[in-house]
Formats: structure tokens, sequence, C-alpha cells
């Protein structure tokens, strides 16, 4: 049952008439794509319905915010298409497409027109982690992977699976959410996945599921499916304003993903992108919404981190009182900031690290909240390759 792609907002019946010029000039700036199966979710007597805000273009995003590249993924990028941020961890970034296009994606720049990011040849990727040993981890990614054909796909693992120290390859995939059949029909690429998922090297399929509502039968199949072949699934996706920005829609979001047996494994606060203005949910309230979204969850349905994808690491957000807001670095860059604590003011409106301010500390006290005349609390200290 392939389903049938849509770049055209014309064909989509259920955008009123008055909605499509303003939506078209959005569509024009950042890529547009979408296919009947993943419509058909959409309530269209819903304006605010969740999927139609995850796929449908926003007016929103034509307002100025942020940055195309808000982590800096340029800076650890040592060949083209390949990123190397984390010592043992190396990102292919071996596609350009995706099987729809999310209004909130990080990396909107790659579907741009005048977008080189993307290498179609990997091999000198391949060859910068065959002489990097350090390398164990390996996440294909772009766009999307399973995106590309069955025998280029078969090919690439294939080739990781020849470098000894790679251990772990992993599939960041939101095709079982847009198109399960993607999978449930393609016996070659099954074949390719059981081939090459063995025990202690195992493929990793890092899906994408944002609402409980993308959980179709369909699509729990397809994730049972690949279960089956020997890949190890687990989720991850971003707090989107609009989508998932509450403790309910998340709660039983962790809850199905653990049932279904595929794990929540981060929520993202949402990296300040370019375009994204509409989809922002400032930090202290993501983490009020994830910790509420966590009670009444089994340990293994709140195994979550709510975590930052800054240019220096993956800062995780631990805590939060009146006075501050409490961090520590979960992945980083630089050797020296490895499971680095920080202590921030408690800010309602930041949306990223580098809104916030690093506490000041003067003989063991901290300072105030409101910096006095003579003593302002410094900004978090940013490292950069």
């Amino acid at each position: 049952m392939a389903p049938r792609y849509i770049t055209d907002l014309a064909q989509i019946p259920g955008i009123p008439e008055t909605e499509r010029g303003p939506l078209e000039a959005v569509a024009q700036r950042y890529a547009f794509r979408v296919n009947d199966y993943y419509l058909g979710l959409i309530d269209w007597a819903d304006p605010a319905d969740p999927i139609r805000q995850l796929i449908i273009p926003h007016v929103g995003e034509l307002e100025e915010w942020g940055t195309l590249d808000a982590s800096n993924e340029a800076a650890h990028t040592p060949v083209k298409g390949l990123q190397h941020k984390y010592r043992d961890t190396a990102l292919l970034l071996c596609n350009e497409v995706c099987g729809a296009y999310c209004r909130y994606c990080f990396r909107k720049r790659l579907f741009m027109n005048d977008n080189d990011e993307v290498s179609l040849d990997v091999s000198a990727g391949l060859a910068y982690i065959a002489r990097h040993p350090e390398i164990t981890n390996v996440l294909l990614t772009g766009g999307d992977p399973l995106l590309l054909s069955t025998r280029r796909l078969t090919e690439i693992l294939q080739a990781l699976r020849e470098v000894d120290h790679v251990r772990t390859i992993r599939l960041g995939s939101k095709m079982p959410a847009f198109n399960p059949w993607r999978i449930l029909d393609d016996v070659p690429l099954q074949q390719a996945l059981r081939e090459c998922s063995t025990p202690g090297k195992r493929i990793y399929l890092m899906a994408h599921f944002d609402h409980p509502r993308e959980l179709t039968p369909s699509a729990i199949e397809g994730l049972e499916c690949v279960m089956n072949l020997g890949v190890i699934v687990v989720n991850q996706c971003p707090l989107i304003r609009g989508v998932n920005d509450d403790a309910g829609v998340l709660h039983d979001l962790f809850q199905q993903m653990a049932w279904i047996g595929a794990p929540q494994y981060y929520l993202f606060q949402g990296r300040p992108t370019a375009g994204n203005a509409p989809f922002e949910v400032p930090i202290v309230q993501g983490f009020q919404l994830f910790e509420q979204a966590k009670q009444g969850l089994s340990g293994l349905e709140c195994r979550a981190r709510f975590c930052m994808s800054h240019a220096t690491g993956k800062v995780e957000v631990v805590g939060l009182d009146q006075r501050f807001l409490y961090l520590r670095y979960h992945r980083a860059h630089r050797k020296a900031d490895e499971g680095r604590f920080l202590v921030c003011h408690r800010d309602e409106s930041a949306y990223w690290l580098d809104d916030l301010r690093e506490v000041t500390w003067y003989q063991g006290v901290a300072q105030a909240h409101v910096p006095s005349r003579t003593r302002t609390p410094r900004k978090v200290r940013i490292m950069t390759a």
C-alpha cells in the first residue's frame, strides 16, 4: 500500500482557499512534502489539530527567528556529509529527502535549493570512519535514510559492518510514522536489516513519533516488523508547541511507546532554528511539562531525558526550583565539559542555553537573581570548537 506523495498545497482540499496564498509563500521558502496516508490522520474540522500543525505550513515560519544551523553542526564536519562531534559517534548525512517535511525541522537548511551539505557519495565519510577506531557508533541521518533505495542503503550498512570498530548503527527515521509500508512491503530491506543487526553489533531504529495519534495500527505493525528482524527500536522527538506541549499528550506517548517496545529515548528542547518560531516552547515550561508527564508512569515508561542539542553537547535539564534551573552535560564535545553541572538563574522566557545566565557564586553564596550594579551574573560559558 504505497502512499501517494503530494508537494502542491492546491491538491489538499482540507486547506481553505483563503489560506493557500500565504501558505504557498511559506512552502516556497521551506520545502513542503506529505503523503495521502499521513494527511488522512488530520481532523480538518479542528484548525489546531496536532497532525496538521506537524505537516502543513504555518505563516509564522516566515517570522525572523534563530539561525539555519542553530547547533553549529558545520563546526563538527571534517568531511562533506559527515559530522564528528562526540568522540565515539559519527553522523552520516546520506540523504537530503524525507518522507514528509516536519514544519519544525531543525535541519530545514538541508531541503533548501542552495544546500550542499549532504553527500550522496558517502565514500569519504566511510573512509573517515574506518580511519578513526574511536568511532563505535554511526548514525545514518539526513534527510531520512529509509528514503534511500534499498540497494543503496544495504551497501552502506554492509560497508559499515566491514569496519570492525563500528559496533552500533543507528537509523534516524520518521518513516515508520509517515509511511510504515516502506518497511512492511520491502522484503529485501527486511533481509538487509536482519543480516546487519547481529548479536554484539545491533542496528537501532531511532523512531520519531511526536504524538500518540501517529501510532496507527499500520505504524505499530511496522515497528513490530522491525523488532522481529533483530533491530532495537527507541523513540525520540522534540517538544513542539501546538503538537505535544501538553503533559497528558506526552504521558500517553511515553506510555504507549513503552507498551509497543520502543521506549522514549530523548525529549528534545526545540532548537532556535530559522522558521521555527511558531513551534518553540520555553525551557522552564518544557521541563515542567516533562516532569508532569512522567507522573504515574512506571520506571520503564519514563526513562527519557529532556535535553538540548547545543553546539557544545547534549545538555540535560535536571531540576528546577523557584530561583534556579539545573543542567548537566549528558554528552560533551570538549572533554572538560563532560558531566559538567550548571546552575542558572531561572528565566521563564529562555528558549536555549545561550539565553540563560549562569549563577555567580561569591564566598559560597549565590548572588541575587536580580543583578546589582556592582555584580552582574555572567551568561553561561559557551565553548565552541
